[in-house]
């Protein structure tokens, strides 16, 4: 089969495209291994920058994990009773509270920082403690898993198979564990990575609500850039790498797991 000149051509844009994304992540994880950077592979190669960032930042990439963890328990809890709530009740008032609830993606993460800081400041336990993060973390990651159930559940008919089980006798938590929930699976699946990759790679709010005790794996990264040598922080980059592409495989895997099993269900249905 020949293919139009157009298609060869969309090939190539996006061949430069993902050049000009994915080369810079290459050399960095490269300068990572190297004895020296500025002298290149010539240098030889060595593991002994990621196990000196391993040995000096290995606390926050397990808070990072840690407060990544607890990020997406509680948005689960929260984001998809009030993803529910929003699809059942509909109409001009749960637009107006998705807004609001998406509010905090257009302000700056600085600024929502900054809010914390003035409301909670004055509690010095909470305030020195990685909770305070996870606070700031939620509010930022938490409208994105609003969004991608609400998404899902608005393009189903959750509320008559719900209405189907309510007049069987089913309870609400019946009805929403075994209704609501499959039903919006591939919500949960998306706004689950996005809320991951979030907070792992969270910056600007994470850098105002720190505290030399509670440092995150991106505020080690840039710590590093600002005060040891290349190759140290270019094995920082490396080891976030190591962390975040493998988890972010596996929730593809799953989610495309997931939509083929549903393929395969609407399938047999039709036959």
């Amino acid at each position: 089969m020949r293919r139009p000149k157009i298609f060869y051509g969309q090939l190539f844009f996006t061949l430069i495209v993902c050049a000009f994304l994915i080369v810079p992540a290459i050399l960095s994880a490269l300068a990572g291994v190297t004895e020296n950077f500025f002298v290149g592979l010539k240098s030889g190669f060595t593991f002994r920058w990621i196990i000196e960032v391993w040995e000096l930042y290995s606390e926050t990439i397990y808070l990072s994990l840690l407060i990544a963890v607890f990020c997406l328990i509680i948005n689960l809890f929260i984001g998809v009773l009030a993803a529910y709530s929003l699809a059942r009740i509909g109409g001009r008032t749960a637009r107006i509270v998705e807004e609001m609830i998406v509010l905090p993606v257009a302000i700056p993460g600085l600024a929502i920082a900054l809010a914390l800081i003035i409301m909670y400041g004055g509690f010095r336990d909470f305030r020195t403690s990685w909770l305070f993060i996870l606070v700031g973390h939620v509010l930022y990651t938490l409208p994105f898993m609003v969004r991608s159930v609400l998404a899902v559940l608005t393009s189903t008919n959750f509320k008559i198979l719900e209405e189907g089980a309510a007049s069987l006798g089913a309870p609400f938590w019946h009805r929403f564990i075994n209704v609501v929930l499959p039903n919006a699976k591939p919500g949960i699946l998306a706004g689950s990575l996005m809320v991951i990759t979030l907070s792992v790679g969270e910056f600007n709010l994470t850098w105002m609500l720190h505290t030399p005790m509670t440092k995150t794996l991106p505020v080690g990264l840039a710590d590093s850039y600002a005060s040891m040598r290349l190759e140290v922080a270019s094995a920082y980059t490396l080891v976030f790498f190591v962390m975040i592409v493998p988890l972010l495989i596996a929730m593809q895997l799953l989610a495309n797991s997931q939509h083929q099993t549903k393929k395969l269900i609407q399938d047999e249905d039709a036959h």
